[in-house]
């Protein structure tokens, strides 16, 4: 009986791939991967002392060694040599097998360990529930109401939906932020027939600096509000000096406002011929045509998306083990399905980026391998080293700047996930340092915006980077390591100088009174936003240009 049940279960199995599209067949093939991947380490554990495993003294060429393996993998991204998935797995294979010739190497159990499946987890239900929602038309609508507001204007459409996404990026956080607003993107860029890449890039840029607001808004900030929050630094010294939700918003969130209307200037400049021009297209048939498709999926799927995000929001004040961003994602993908479409959920399940998932996991692999091969540490022991030689009255600015500076550094080509996760004991340590009496709250700040505006530096600098790069690439639209270098790295460099002066105004001067620099900071983000209206407004486009079913309009088809 058993074998006529799985001659049956293969014959069906069968007959769907001779059905399957390209997309299904590549998700039954990463579907696969995964399932072996993550079978391997129940059977190596068995035969282990439980997966767990302790890195051993490492050699001096191992930090060599792991600067080569990071430098490889960059070259193979950059020049294009691979695809970034397989890069990132051939560096995290390269790592991993150092790690055992060095001695005793961790087995497939403990490397799964090493896999942030908070992101991965985020990721995939996000993917599935941005899916159902994209069949209600809620994008394309979206997409057109933009349209109305930017009057036709490609730099005022751009400039409107980079805002939305700085916003949305501080109040969920930004990879999510960028898995809802990069369809939105792609579809309008279809609808006025222009290249969608400019406006992703854009987003990205403007989601890791808004994101840098608050403590859930990018994921080096929940890092860096974990570790130092009352709960982490209960019983020790810097107990008094511990951080919470709101001090984000009231030391971090000022810099952001200050950087956003230059971040703009110069994203002008940069992509003046991607985000330059109009396109005019009747306003009344374009929300006809492109209006709600499916109200009663909309009103379901939107229900749920709108609970998700408020648990997104409530994650934080209650924490729990069973309450986090990657649980609420994938129980709200869960629900939506079982609600839409319980029977039918393989072409959902189609729509998750898999080569997104394969890359992050090869990263994460990677990265903490050359941890544990000492690269990181390195880092960090420089950064000590240095701001133990300056004299005592400038410590706290060298301590401010390098954090800030070499984070970003580091950040834009180490993934900013584990390196904050590295660095975060790091400053821990510089502040219970008696010799060099440095207060935590400004070097947990500077590095927060070090490790978040570092994000912008390369395509793979951020989750949410990383992920704008898949969504991009399944619509046909290929971003590569050179064409987001060209606009991210500058605008990094430019955010980080004004940070620069923001953190050595508010931290690293001593003033004779607290209003003073309170005082300067005021003015520097009236100054910034007061530049809004200029930067704002298109040269090349009509002003007061209004949209009416007078004008020549779209497509007819």
């Amino acid at each position: 009986m058993s074998d006529i049940f799985r001659h049956k279960v293969l014959r069906r199995f069968m007959n769907k791939n001779v059905r399957c599209t390209p997309v299904g067949k590549r998700f039954n093939l990463y579907s696969c991967l995964l399932i072996i991947i993550s079978y391997l380490p129940t059977v190596s554990a068995a035969g282990s002392s439980g997966g767990s495993w302790e890195a051993p003294l490492m050699p001096s060429w191992s930090v060599p060694v792991a600067f080569g393996i990071l430098i490889l993998v960059y070259a193979l991204i950059v020049f294009e040599v691979v695809h970034r998935a397989l890069a990132a797995s051939l560096g995290g294979i390269a790592a991993v097998i150092s790690l055992h010739v060095v001695g005793s190497g961790p087995d497939l159990s403990a490397i799964m360990t090493w896999i942030d499946w908070e992101t991965i987890g985020l990721l995939i239900g996000m993917m599935v529930m941005v899916d159902i929602l994209s069949k209600t038309g809620l994008f394309e609508w979206a997409a057109v109401q933009a349209y109305a507001q930017s009057g036709g204007s490609i730099w005022r459409l751009s400039f409107i939906l980079c805002t939305i996404t700085a916003i949305f990026s501080a109040l969920l956080d930004n990879v999510t932020t960028i898995l809802l607003i990069v369809p939105v993107t792609i579809q309008i860029s279809k609808v006025l027939e222009i290249d969608p890449v400019a406006l992703i890039i854009a987003e990205v840029m403007f989601s890791n600096i808004g994101g840098a607001a608050t403590q859930i808004g990018d994921p080096p900030n929940i890092i860096i509000g974990a570790q130092l929050s009352s709960q982490s630094l209960s019983g020790t010294v810097l107990a008094s000096q511990s951080i919470g939700f709101s001090d984000f918003i009231i030391h971090v969130a000022p810099a952001v406002l200050i950087t956003m209307i230059p971040a703009f200037w110069l994203l002008k400049k940069l992509e003046a011929d991607g985000l330059s021009g109009s396109r005019i297209r009747n306003i009344e048939l374009l929300r006809i045509k492109y209006g709600i498709k499916d109200i009663e999926l909309l009103k379901k799927s939107g229900t749920i998306l709108i609970f998700v995000i408020i648990a997104f929001f409530l994650h934080s004040a209650y924490p729990h083990p069973l309450f986090s961003v990657a649980t609420i994602a994938i129980g709200g993908a869960v629900i939506m399905l079982l609600v839409t479409s319980p029977h039918k959920v393989e072409e959902q399940l189609d729509s998750v980026e898999w080569t997104t998932i394969i890359f992050f996991a090869g990263l994460f692999i990677m990265i903490h391998g050359l941890e544990y091969m000492g690269l990181i540490d390195k880092i960090a022991e420089l950064i000590s080293s240095t701001i133990a030689k300056a004299p005592e009255e400038n410590r706290l600015m060298v301590a401010v700047l390098l954090l800030l500076w070499v984070s970003a550094i580091a950040s834009a080509f180490i993934d900013n996930i584990p390196y904050t996760a590295t660095m975060v004991p790091v400053v821990i340590e510089l502040a219970q340092d008696p010799e060099l009496q440095l207060a935590l709250g400004p070097l947990a700040w500077a590095l927060a915006l070090g490790a978040c505006l570092g994000g912008n530096g390369t395509i793979i600098g951020a989750s949410a980077n990383v992920v704008a790069a898949g969504l991009a690439e399944e619509s046909g639209n290929d971003i590569s390591f050179n064409r987001f270098f060209k606009t991210g790295f500058p605008i990094m460099i430019l955010t980080l100088f004004i940070s620069t002066i923001y953190c050595v105004i508010r931290y690293a001067m001593e003033w004779s009174s607290n209003l003073i620099p309170a005082a300067l900071i005021l003015v520097l983000t009236i100054a910034s936003l007061s530049l809004t209206p200029i930067v704002y407004k298109d040269p090349s486009f009509p002003p007061n240009k209004v949209l009416l079913s007078r004008d020549i309009s779209i497509e007819s088809e």
